[in-house]
């Protein structure tokens, strides 16, 4: 009897480490968040989604939304910089809560995430080198087997330019940086990403850099995304939408980081 209740006790302490994990499986990831006291947030830095500050810290207009979230759910904000092209393995993962990064909401990421409303709204834009790319004005002066146009990997830039402009050649990089310099130095024709990105490249490069029409091209909505199969945490998420649409904070936080430059001096 002995052996066999030492056995028995064994067995159940092996077994508790999966019964927490399949209850906290269970539990709803905004219960989660309020019971951890902490809401952890993957993104990746897009100016001005979010950016590195002269201190190292970031800023921007996720991380706006990402504290103001956090502060009403009193619990403390702990954003997690991800590469973006594995930010969705990484939120399947359990390695944060959700993506509150400027994720915009497509079908093929639909498939493996759920996705709160709309909190805010943006879209593509294109910015061009003045001396080889001289003079356009619309989408179908890129599509040409003569040019090269980059973007940012992980994005849904890809696939647009394979739509619009399946002439061109496509060149990805890990990031905006690396996309919008090769085009300053003239290596490619034009670099498309997300409002107001490169309507900013334009404004600090104006010998080199143009931007061919002002309004996006291919409109986007972004959303926060989160694990799939979780009607509670879904439900919060949606009413806080709505109700940081209802009383301003986010048209007053977007018109901040999309409509002005008072932040630019703060970016390292």
């Amino acid at each position: 009897m002995k052996r066999r209740s030492f056995i028995a006790t064994a067995a159940a302490v092996v077994a508790a480490p999966a019964v927490v994990r399949a209850q906290a499986a269970n539990t709803p990831a905004i219960e989660q968040v309020k019971q951890r006291g902490v809401l952890r947030a993957g993104l990746s830095t897009f100016v001005p989604w979010a950016m590195r500050d002269k201190q190292g810290g970031l800023i921007g207009f996720e991380l706006d939304v990402g504290n103001r979230l956090a502060q009403d759910l009193g619990v403390k904000y702990e954003p997690t910089p991800t590469a973006w092209d594995g930010i969705i393995p990484a939120l399947l993962a359990s390695r944060f809560d959700f993506i509150i990064g400027g994720m915009s909401i497509t079908p093929p990421r639909m498939e493996q995430v759920d996705f709160s409303e709309p909190y805010s709204t943006s879209g593509l834009l294109i910015v061009a080198n003045s001396k080889i790319a001289a003079n356009h004005t619309k989408i179908a002066d890129f599509d040409r087997p003569d040019y090269t146009i980059t973007c940012r990997r992980g994005t849904t830039v890809p696939g647009v330019i394979g739509r619009l402009m399946p002439k061109a050649t496509v060149r990805q990089f890990d990031d905006d940086a690396q996309a919008e310099q090769e085009v300053i130095n003239g290596r490619a024709h034009a670099w498309i990403a997300s409002a107001p990105r490169p309507m900013f490249s334009a404004l600090n490069n104006p010998s080199t850099m143009y931007v061919p029409f002002k309004e996006p091209f291919e409109p986007q909505r972004e959303g926060i995304a989160m694990r799939k199969n979780d009607p509670t945490t879904l439900a919060a998420l949606n009413e806080w939408v709505k109700a940081r649409h209802a009383d301003g904070f986010l048209k007053t936080r977007r018109a901040y980081w999309f409509e002005t430059r008072d932040w630019a001096d703060k970016v390292a």
